[in-house]
């Protein structure tokens, strides 16, 4: 789960694990959606509505889902923390540990829903009720893109689509771009095929998420907990001697 990269041939069970997180992703999106109206690992989203609100003067509103996104940056940061730092000094990626926040924050957020902190289900978005629970599906979709994009060599990301988008287009020039059998075209071929089935996996994640927060409201963070809950433990799997060949290109 935690250490190859997209461009690596990878082994079924790497290429299952990467899959379901980027599942996860769309199936908590979808829930943060339904629950009251926000994307909630789409951070321009963010910044497009605190410019609405600005624009109409509604100033409190505007700053007030303005900060939201910066729970992502936090999670972000915080994955860095036990990821990029720990590796810099020659010791081995925390990947367990920022899992175990992800499952925190998710498990936090369903809690929260079910004993009544938030706002109704399905209810539009009212600040002074669902400002931590959109602040801690922020930060679970930061801590979770953020290892991914460690360990991935920055190839890889499952919280949101834009990137993964973006290195599809060019990954497919790239490969139109080798000669026929070539090693670079085999490379970018696997490449693309894995960012095309993760923008699968993340819709997929959406769809079954919709029909389980519909019928289940709040009860339905018990899939994606259960999700960040099994890539904790895979994750806690990663073994020190992996850490050179993962970063090598950093």
């Amino acid at each position: 789960m935690f250490r190859h990269r997209a461009s690596e041939k990878l082994d079924l069970k790497t290429i299952i694990d990467w899959f379901l997180l980027a599942f996860l992703a769309g199936n908590v999106n979808a829930g943060g959606y339904l629950a009251c109206h926000r994307f909630v690992s789409h951070v321009t989203g963010f910044a497009t509505l605190a410019g609405v609100d600005a624009a109409t003067g509604s100033w409190g509103d505007a700053f007030g889902i303005l900060s939201v996104p910066l729970f992502f940056l936090l999670g972000v940061v915080v994955s860095a923390y036990h990821v990029e730092r720990r590796v810099s000094e020659g010791k081995a990626p925390a990947y367990g540990r920022v899992m175990s926040f992800v499952t925190l924050c998710l498990f936090l957020a369903g809690l929260g829903g079910v004993l009544g902190w938030w706002s109704d289900f399905g209810q539009t978005v009212e600040l002074s009720r669902d400002y931590f629970f959109l602040a801690l599906l922020c930060m679970a979709s930061g801590l979770q893109n953020a290892a991914l994009t460690s360990s991935s060599g920055s190839t890889l990301r499952t919280t949101h689509l834009t990137g993964t988008t973006t290195d599809l287009g060019i990954g497919l020039m790239r490969w139109a771009a080798h000669k026929v059998g070539s090693a670079g075209r085999e490379e970018e071929f696997r490449a693309n095929s894995l960012r095309m089935a993760t923008i699968a996996a993340f819709m997929c994640g959406s769809g079954v998420g919709a029909v389980l927060f519909i019928k289940y409201h709040y009860w339905g963070f018990s899939l994606p907990i259960l999700i960040a809950l099994y890539a904790t433990l895979t994750a806690a799997n990663v073994i020190p001697s992996d850490v050179p060949r993962l970063h090598r290109r950093h």
